[in-house]
C-alpha cells in the first residue's frame, strides 16, 4: 500500500522522541554534548558520501566529476528563491506556534530542536527517493531503512535538545506523504534522471545540516530547499 513507508517513519520518530526526552534528563550534560557532536559528524558523512557517490565517476580509468553545474546552479537558484520566500523563518514561526499549542512555551530550545531535527530527517536523499519509490512502485523498503536511521538520530537529538525533536514527525508526514501521493499520480514523469538529481542535491543539503549541528547555525538550510525543485526540473531538459 503506497504510504505505509511514511507511516512507519513517522511512528519511529515519535517513539524515538519520547524515549529520548524521558532518558535525556538522566544523561549528564557533557554526555549530551558529546552525543550531539557524534550525531553531527554522522550527518556530515551521510551528506558527503551521498554527494560524492553521485559526483564522482571513473572515465577512461581516471576519476572525474559529473553534475557539478547542476548542483551549483540548483543551490544558487534555490537559495535565491528560498530567501525570497523566507522559508526558514516560516519554519521557525511554525515551530513557535507548535511550542505554544503543545504546552511547551517555556522550553527555550523547542524551536531550534524542531527546525534542526526537521531539516535533518526531511531533506535527505532517502526521504525524497524513498517517498517516490513508495508512490511509483509501492515499495517502502527505502523508507523502512530511513525509519531505522531516523529513530537513532531523533533519539540522540531529543536526548540533548528536548521535546521539539519529536514534532519533526509532522513535516516528515507532510513532505513524504505529499511526494508519495504526487508520485503515485505522476508515475510516468519520475525518470531516473529526476531521482538522481534529487538525491544529489538532497545529499548536499544534508551536509549543510551537519555543519549547523556541529558548528552552530551557519547556513540557512531551510532557504536552500527550493534547490531540490530546481534539480528535479533540470533533469527534464
Amino acid at each position: 500500500m503506497p504510504g505505509i513507508g511514511t507511516l512507519v517513519n513517522v511512528a519511529a520518530i515519535i517513539i524515538a522522541g519520547i524515549v529520548g526526552c524521558l532518558c535525556g534528563n538522566k544523561v549528564p550534560e557533557r554526555v549530551q554534548d558529546t552525543l550531539m557532536s557524534a550525531n553531527a559528524v554522522s550527518v556530515l558523512f551521510l551528506g558527503i558520501s551521498g554527494t560524492l557517490a553521485k559526483m564522482l565517476v571513473i572515465e577512461d580509468g581516471e576519476l572525474a566529476t559529473q553534475g557539478t553545474l547542476m548542483l551549483i546552479l540548483s543551490l544558487a537558484i534555490g537559495s535565491v528563491a528560498g530567501e525570497l520566500l523566507n522559508l526558514e523563518d516560516k519554519m521557525e514561526a511554525f515551530g513557535e506556534w507548535l511550542k505554544k499549542k503543545s504546552g511547551n512555551a517555556k522550553d527555550p530550545r523547542f524551536v531550534d530542536a524542531f527546525v534542526t531535527s526537521s531539516l535533518t530527517v526531511c531533506v535527505g536523499a532517502m526521504a525524497i527517493v524513498g517517498a517516490i519509490e513508495d508512490g511509483v512502485y509501492a515499495n517502502p523498503i527505502i523508507l523502512f531503512s530511513k525509519a531505522i536511521l531516523d529513530f537513532v538520530i531523533i533519539l540522540v537529538m531529543s536526548a540533548s535538545m528536548g521535546k521539539g525533536c519529536t514534532f519533526s514527525a509532522i513535516p516528515v508526514a507532510i513532505l513524504q506523504g505529499s511526494i508519495t501521493i504526487i508520485s503515485f499520480f505522476l508515475k510516468g514523469e519520475m525518470s531516473d534522471a529526476v531521482m538522481y538529481n534529487l538525491s544529489y542535491v538532497g545529499s548536499a543539503l544534508i551536509f549543510c545540516v551537519g555543519i549547523n549541528l556541529l558548528f552552530g547555525k551557519k547556513i540557512r538550510v531551510g532557504n536552500l530547499l527550493p534547490a531540490l525543485i530546481v534539480g528535479g526540473v533540470w533533469a527534464l531538459f
